[in-house]
């Protein structure tokens, strides 16, 4: 049954292009947990964006914001954001819309935001024997570079994109430079928000892999996209140069 009482401050933000069927399995289940659920159509092509519209017709704790054209994951959240600062929402939790992460730990995080509202929540994921394991040891490189880049704040993982976020700052860091629009969205957040001063915490959380026979759809190219990452991260450490002696002395304060 889906969750009726709305927040007034949190919402659950789903950028999605062409999901296939799944995005309704992953809509679903995001509704049972928390209302309002909103999704981001990235200029979808697979027909995905008239059934969550439809669906939205008798659901008013969906909102379906349709791009008219393929723009990348971080455009697509950062149109959400947008529109949820509009509204007064202060954080949105963001997950794919493949079926890979955990609808039901929804309310945990969101509960252990509202606790700490200064704070990303981050998920730390958990991998069964659906995973690849050449994303799963590749994604350590990248993870290795993101608590470099932060002088190990906390960053469990770097590219785990189920996650609740702070508005306002995200949105900032985003509008104050052309990146994070596309792949290099999730690493690039949470490295440019440790620069800010907001607080990760880390929760498990599972992820799951689904096979093409399942309904399964990856939109990742190991050639196209670790370039961009390795070009993220070339920038990214160019700006934790600039910024080494505040990231050394907030550690020292803190400790």
């Amino acid at each position: 049954m889906p969750s009726t009482r709305a927040s007034s401050t949190h919402l659950v933000l789903i950028p999605s292009y062409n999901p296939g069927e799944k995005v309704d399995e992953t809509v679903r289940g995001a509704r049972e947990q928390w209302n309002p659920v909103w999704v981001v159509v990235d200029g979808s092509t697979d027909g995905s964006a008239a059934r969550l519209v439809k669906m939205a017709e008798t659901d008013p704790g969906l909102r379906v914001i349709v791009l008219p054209d393929n723009r990348g994951k971080g455009s697509a959240i950062l149109a959400g954001l947008d529109e949820a600062a509009k509204l007064g929402f202060t954080h949105v939790l963001t997950m794919d819309s493949d079926g890979q992460h955990p609808a039901a730990l929804i309310r945990t995080f969101m509960e252990t935001s509202m606790a700490a509202p200064e704070a990303m929540i981050l998920g730390r994921p958990r991998f069964d024997a659906s995973a690849p394991q050449l994303r799963v040891q590749g994604r350590r490189i990248s993870n290795g570079w993101a608590n470099l880049e932060t002088l190990w704040m906390g960053i469990g993982d770097s590219l785990y994109g189920f996650r609740v976020y702070p508005v306002a700052p995200l949105a900032a860091v985003m509008r104050s430079q052309m990146f994070m629009r596309r792949f290099d969205f999730d690493p690039e957040a949470v490295v440019r928000l440790c620069w800010r001063g907001v607080r990760p915490i880390n929760l498990d959380a599972p992820v799951r892999y689904f096979r093409p026979e399942e309904g399964g759809v990856s939109h990742f190219h190991y050639g196209r996209d670790n370039a961009l990452l390795t070009w993220m991260h070339a920038r990214l450490l160019i700006g934790f140069l600039i910024r080494l002696p505040l990231l050394i002395a907030r550690r020292l304060k803190t400790r």
